[in-house]
């Protein structure tokens, strides 16, 4: 027998150990979550989900403790988990009996004071109501949560929860339900107040309090409200700054069904796919079982045909229109000439007048000339824009013209509705953003003053607007969607009655 050597027999140890090490790496990596719908629950009596899902995942994997691969377990409402798979075991679990269907988790998008008046409803007045009703109905909104302090959820006035209410308020630190905003859970780990103010824009939307004479900042004064003020508020948040998963949505459709809300509404850019591969989807046909019916928006990627993603035949799918109201701002010259855009801003420059610096004036040698004129990050030299009007071809600049110190900015944006940001500017069409441009290359010393927004009421409406999904159907043809337009571009309802900083929101839902 070759007798081996000590070194021989650690070098093979140390090879052995790497090979394992790589191939656990490797493993680790190609994990990822995918949700495992299962339908419907069974109903008989001795049947536990969680047991279920926790051996179906011992089966596939071959290991006997879960840790770190179970990420939710759907019980309450519907059947399914969420779990941390190899593509091959997630295939193993496509062939096993009572799985409909398995789909990695993706990330989803979150997607006003005069609407009603225009809509007829002007301040709730010679509208018929059923208070009783209303009082009864508890509304479940899936988004990123609610800023409870504001006016629009105060429960002046509201007596104790329905006794159907079986949520409960889960908030996290410093966050407190009351008779209004009846509960609270959270899928995120970041507790239920609202940092983003999209949910706190959308549930005022669906169930805010009247709350007379808001304005922001003067823009658009008005009493602000919900569709059904003297409702009741459920807020399950699934959502952070980049975005909300698959998996944390189902869980809140899980939980909100469970709960005993009357209605879920939610806001969510979807993918055209398969209803049994698509979380809203699934969670709306459960609640349609339940008789509970879920409102979601159109899309926010129109004008595109065929864009609405929210295509089920059991949600109610809303299009986003205009109203007669819009918000305008004014450019002047330094020659007096005036053009006017679009923008909610609410900086008053008192008349006085900056410096304009067109993008590609102040490039930097990193970028060529177009993408300086657009203002993209890296391309412009700070010190030429730290003071002035920063003026840019493209939507982009408005980030950078404020990281940069610039005092305002001038895009040019051919969009049908307004928007805030951090910094005063105005979007102007882009004929009258030639004209800018014009004059600039024929001034020496080129300026301009940006002004206050100011409310116009002779817009032509309602139509649908540019942002808005449009349909057919992509997946059943013979079904149309959208179902419904309402207001839905220049509404910043929510944003009026949030207790935190909302300019950079953008006024469409």
């Amino acid at each position: 027998m070759v007798k081996r050597s000590a070194p021989f027999y650690l070098l093979s140890c140390v090879l052995v150990w790497f090979m394992i090490s790589s191939v656990s790496a490797v493993t680790d990596e190609d994990k990822q979550v995918y949700v495992v719908y299962m339908g419907s629950l069974p109903s008989r009596l001795e049947y536990t989900p969680m047991s279920h899902h926790v051996s179906i995942l011992q089966e596939v994997t071959g290991e006997s403790s879960i840790e770190g691969r179970l990420v939710r377990s759907y019980k309450r409402s519907f059947n399914g988990f969420a779990a941390r798979l190899t593509e091959s075991e997630m295939k193993r679990v496509a062939k096993l009996d009572g799985v409909v269907s398995v789909f990695p988790s993706k990330m989803y998008k979150i997607q006003t004071t005069g609407s009603w008046n225009f809509m007829g409803l002007k301040d709730g007045k010679d509208t018929k109501r059923n208070l009783g009703v209303e009082s009864n109905t508890i509304i479940g909104v899936i988004d990123t949560g609610v800023w409870p302090e504001s006016e629009s959820f105060s429960d002046k006035g509201f007596g104790p929860p329905p006794k159907k209410w079986k949520g409960v308020c889960s908030g996290g630190a410093n966050f407190t339900c009351n008779n209004k905003l009846v509960g609270a859970r959270d899928y995120t780990g970041e507790g239920v107040r609202d940092i983003i103010g999209h949910g706190t824009h959308t549930a005022s939307i669906a169930a805010g309090n009247a709350v007379a004479d808001i304005s922001f900042f003067g823009i658009g004064n008005g009493m602000v409200r919900g569709a059904v003020p003297a409702s009741r508020i459920a807020v399950y948040k699934v959502c952070l700054r980049k975005g909300c998963t698959s998996e944390a949505i189902l869980s809140a459709f899980d939980d909100a069904i469970a709960d005993g809300v009357d209605l879920i509404t939610l806001s969510l850019d979807g993918y055209i796919t398969s209803f049994e591969q698509e979380p809203n989807s699934i969670g709306a046909f459960h609640a349609m079982a339940k008789g509970v019916l879920t409102v979601n928006s159109a899309d926010n990627s129109g004008p595109t045909p065929a864009s609405v993603s929210s295509v089920a035949p059991w949600i109610f799918t809303v299009a986003a229109s205009n109203t007669n109201r819009g918000f305008v701002n004014k450019v002047v010259f330094g020659n007096g000439k005036t053009i006017e855009g679009k923008s909610v801003n609410a900086f008053d420059p008192k008349g006085k007048k900056y410096p304009l610096v067109y993008g590609k004036s102040a490039a930097s040698p990193a970028c060529d000339t177009d993408s300086a004129k657009k203002c993209l990050a890296r391309c412009l030299d700070e010190s030429l824009v730290k003071g002035k009007i920063l003026v840019c071809a493209s939507s982009d600049g408005l980030s950078i013209a404020h990281s940069m110190g610039a005092v305002a900015s001038i895009i040019i944006n051919p969009s049908d509705y307004a928007s805030i940001h951090a910094i005063p500017f105005s979007a102007l069409l882009p004929e009258d953003f030639d004209l800018l441009v014009s004059y600039i290359n024929s001034t020496r010393s080129p300026e301009a003053a940006v002004l206050k927004t100011k409310t116009i009421f002779n817009q032509t409406a309602p139509k649908v607007v540019s942002f808005s999904g449009r349909g057919p159907n992509r997946i059943a043809s013979d079904i149309l969607k959208p179902d419904i337009t309402a207001p839905g571009g220049g509404d910043p309802r929510g944003l009026f009655t949030c207790g935190f900083t909302c300019t950079t929101l953008q006024t469409r839902e």
